[in-house]
């Protein structure tokens, strides 16, 4: 197959990987930045929106780019090379991903000028207490209510709702609380009545939130779809967002692997750098191994992504998912190690690529949990 990049692609990545290396020259640099009161400064996701970025998977015929995965792939490896903290991730993928696939016309038609143009982020909340990484298993209900539905109940770990307008919140309609049917994905904007947003700053510089609903008055249109089977648009969402998490682990990794390169030359002991160590220099090229088998999970995951067999789809990024979080320990570990002290302080930009790998081990699923679904089967793969 040829994974060559057509013109336009490498266009693109130059352009994104040039601006986040502007916006983020250094761990300083970084630091200052999330001490933006939401975690990040309004200029550099303008930046972002002024380059297109915020407008990638909508066509050109709605304003946008008219990216696909590929394209986001390109993007969030650059966030994950540079250790972006704009929302991307919330919004351009988490977000922007319901409304796509599951946005009527009259709904795209308000929303999508403003999330094009980055007036308006978008973030996704559907993550509950008790649910763990169980989509369907969702307790806050949207009661139908004279043409409307009232909302009621809350999520968990929502990322970067402090800074969204809109949310698609999880809710069930009809049901008990681990069903697969009677589950609806809803538009909430985040200042509505009755929506309360505690925000907080999570461990690797990102921010999330604990958002509760206590009778949110929602129109009838503001459900995307059916609002008793949204349950695989939501397992679309959360594909997508798998595949960009694995892109945005290989940006990461790719820096941490190379910064782990650069210490290994310059580090002496003995009088000798430690890099001339032929024990070292295995533990590198492991490292590199790793690397590149997350590299081409992927590529396969922006491949698999968009795949209509629903069951080969979830397959795909299962394994996606298990090989990723496999490869977020190993190089994580590996660098930390041969760093030595180093490598844990947070004076030093190796360890904030550590802990961003360590949570995205963790986001939408765990190794566990995925190694489960793929030993349940397609019932196990479609249910989760």
């Amino acid at each position: 197959m040829d994974f060559d990049l057509n013109e336009d692609q490498s266009l693109l990545r130059d352009s994104v990987e040039r601006l986040a290396a502007d916006l983020y020259p250094s761990l300083e640099s970084r630091q200052a930045r999330l001490k933006a009161p939401l975690g990040f400064p309004e200029a550099g996701w303008a930046a972002f929106a002024e380059l297109g970025v915020t407008g990638l998977p909508f066509s050109e015929d709605e304003g946008g780019l008219g990216g696909g995965p590929v394209e986001t792939m390109l993007v969030m490896e650059a966030v994950g090379r540079n250790l972006v903290v704009e929302p991307l991730f919330a919004s351009l993928v988490l977000g922007a991903t319901a409304l796509r696939l599951g946005g009527s016309a009259a709904q795209t038609e308000t929303i999508l000028p403003g999330v094009i143009d980055g007036s308006l982020r978008l973030t996704l909340a559907h993550t509950e207490r008790q649910s763990r990484y169980d989509l369907h298993d969702v307790a806050t209900t949207a009661r139908r209510s004279g043409d409307g539905f009232l909302l009621s109940g809350a999520k968990s770990v929502v990322p970067n709702a402090d800074a969204a307008g809109l949310m698609v919140v999880s809710a069930r309609v009809s049901g008990e609380r681990r069903d697969p049917h009677g589950i609806g994905l809803f538009l909430v904007p985040t200042d509505a009545a009755g929506v309360a947003i505690e925000a907080y700053p999570t461990q690797d510089g990102g921010r999330a939130a604990e958002v509760s609903f206590s009778d949110v008055a929602l129109p009838a249109d503001a459900a995307l779809g059916d609002p008793e089977a949204g349950l695989p648009l939501l397992e679309r969402v959360v594909e997508h967002g798998i595949a960009a998490l694995a892109a945005e682990a290989v940006g990461s990794m790719d820096t941490l692997h190379k910064l782990t390169i650069e210490y290994l030359k310059t580090r002496n002991q003995f009088g000798v750098s430690v890099g001339s160590f032929q024990a070292l220099q295995h533990r590198a090229v492991d490292m590199l191994i790793q690397l590149e088998q997350a590299r081409s999970m992927a590529l396969y995951a922006a491949m698999m992504v968009e795949a209509e067999d629903p069951a080969a789809r979830a397959a795909a990024l299962a394994a996606v998912k298990v090989q990723i979080n496999k490869a977020c320990r190993f190089v994580g570990q590996e660098a930390v190690q041969l760093h030595g002290g180093i490598g844990m302080t947070l004076e030093y930009l190796g360890a904030h690529h550590f802990k961003r790998l360590a949570m995205i081990e963790y986001q939408l699923g765990d190794t566990a949990h995925h190694l489960r679904r793929i030993t349940q089967g397609e019932n196990g793969l479609l249910a989760a």
